[in-house]
């Protein structure tokens, strides 16, 4: 008899989980995100690209010339590129909604403006 009397008061309370899609919270701080390259502090050390565990960075060319490409779908999102940058040249942005089905769209390329 208590499951039925317990099934009544949960079809009269509000859900607590989100209808995701539709429904969005914001992210807590200190969220790590996609991460950004700010290529005028960036200096081409090729850092980012040694420590990352997964392989997500690829450092084309050295210093001042060189090119970034983040590969999106091979990233952890664990931040150790923004931690090693001397230059604090790496951000970690609030941004985790990367799927897709299309794997060029997950790659971003960083260059410097000539």
């Amino acid at each position: 008899m208590s499951i039925i009397l317990e099934a009544i008061r949960q079809i009269f309370k509000s859900p607590i989980t989100l209808k995701y899609p539709f429904e969005k919270t914001d992210v807590p701080k200190d969220f790590r995100g996609r991460p950004v390259w700010n290529m005028q502090k960036c200096v081409g050390c090729g850092l980012c690209s040694r420590v990352c565990p997964s392989g997500a960075i690829e450092m084309i060319g050295k210093g001042l010339k060189a090119e970034i490409k983040h590969y999106v779908d091979r990233c952890i999102f664990c931040g150790q590129c923004s931690e090693s940058c001397p230059r604090n040249a790496i951000t970690m942005t609030d941004e985790f909604e990367h799927a897709g089905y299309d794997r060029e769209k997950m790659i971003y390329e960083y260059r410097r403006e000539s």
